[in-house]
Parts: C-alpha cells; structure tokens; sequence
C-alpha cells in the first residue's frame, strides 16, 4: 500500500507528503481534492487526485480524522516529498 510511504506521525497529526512516483517522475499537479478543510476523513477514502505527465491516480488518505490543513491547492505543481496536507487522527 503506496500511502504508507507518505505518512509521517507526529503528535496526532499526520502529514500526507507526495510519495516518490517512478522513475524519472519528480512532480504532480493537484487536480482536485475530494474533502475541504474540517471534513472528516475515512482511512483508505480518496484524498486526492493528482496528475503527472504520464498518468492520473488518487491518492488515499492514511488515516482516518479531521482533513486539518491543505497546504496545495487545485492547480498547484508539487515535487515529490513535498507536504500536501495535514490530518488530525481520530
């Protein structure tokens, strides 16, 4: 499962990070973000959607809780390792 790759805990929070994406693939575009700040969250729910130059796919969220902080929004380009959001676990 790819998001255990992106999770880093640290005091409840979770900070959902673009995972590595494959050779020669060192950036995505948010293309759309399925929860808004302050929604709830499921473990394994589409997060969000982002888009390389070689494919679209979801990213799932690695827990469930509280969607705390969108730190890129629809439109922005990210590098891997890159900070996407951050989760309040519950």
């Amino acid at each position: 499962m790819i998001w255990r790759k992106l999770v880093l805990k640290e005091e409840e929070m979770t900070k959902v990070v673009l995972p590595e994406l494959g050779e020669g693939i060192e950036k995505a575009t948010v293309s759309y973000w399925y929860y808004k700040t302050g929604e709830k969250v499921e473990e394994k729910a589409d997060l969000v959607e982002l888009t390389t130059d070689k494919a679209t796919f979801n990213l799932p969220s690695p827990c469930k809780g509280t969607l705390s902080e969108i730190i890129h929004q629809e439109g922005d380009t990210v590098n891997v390792g890159e900070l996407l959001a951050i989760i309040e676990e519950s």
